[in-house]
């Protein structure tokens, strides 16, 4: 099983810092169902009718983690958590599009729990994960195609270098129907007690094995 720890240099910029994280193991991924497809597709709707009476910074999630991108000097609005960039789009009634049941199922709870969430392929994680400041050798092609500069920014990075950031992901680690075992992190709202945390990781993870099948095991990482 994969380790993912905090840098200590996070521990002294963000207070209450933490990140949760769910192994999954024999997974089998595909084509979202049809109960998926509606759910995702009835929360956008809710989500776009919420957001016809207040704005953005009123969302709880969105306003604490342009908190968090202030407190690591990285500007929210020109580099936002991914969370926001999904409800800005569903503002503007432009529809998400349906990848795959795991990343689908990760859009869903980063709608749900308005937080970034990315899920990775341990097959292409190459040993353990750090969640660190991004240094000027990171970089890696998104999943938004481009080319995306990492340094001191939020990242999650393996032997290889950064992958992920609650910005965008990497196209490394994207997780796709061969993928059988895949890692999941959460990023929290500094808020967020640790019980609640994992009793949210609990209730995300059972709801993603009822669709892929697999097993699970849950842990919430953090500076306290």
């Amino acid at each position: 099983m994969i380790h993912v720890h905090i840098h200590q240099s996070l521990s002294q910029i963000l207070s209450g810092f933490k990140i949760g994280v769910v192994h999954y193991e024999d997974i089998v991924v595909s084509d979202s169902p049809q109960m998926l497809k509606g759910r995702l597709q009835f929360f956008q709707e809710t989500i776009r009718v919420e957001l016809e009476n207040k704005s953005l910074s009123d969302v709880t999630g969105i306003s604490d983690w342009r908190q968090v991108f202030k407190q690591l000097k990285v500007d929210p609005g020109r580099y936002r958590p991914s969370h926001e960039a999904l409800y800005r789009r569903i503002a503007k009634g432009q529809p998400l599009p349906l990848i795959n049941s795991a990343v689908d199922l990760n859009t869903f709870f980063s709608l749900e729990y308005t937080i970034p969430l990315g899920i990775y392929d341990v097959a292409h994680i190459d040993g353990n994960v750090t969640i660190r400041l991004g240094n000027e050798t990171d970089h890696y092609e998104g999943v938004n195609g481009r080319d995306n500069q990492m340094a001191n920014k939020l990242v999650s990075a393996d032997e290889l270098g950064a992958f992920g950031s609650p910005i965008v992901d990497s196209k490394r680690t994207i997780v796709t129907p061969t993928t059988t075992s895949a890692l999941q992190l959460f990023y929290l709202r500094p808020a967020t007690s640790i019980e609640e945390s994992g009793k949210l990781l609990t209730a995300a993870a059972k709801m993603f094995t009822q669709i892929h099948g697999g097993e699970f095991a849950t842990s919430v990482i953090s500076d306290e």
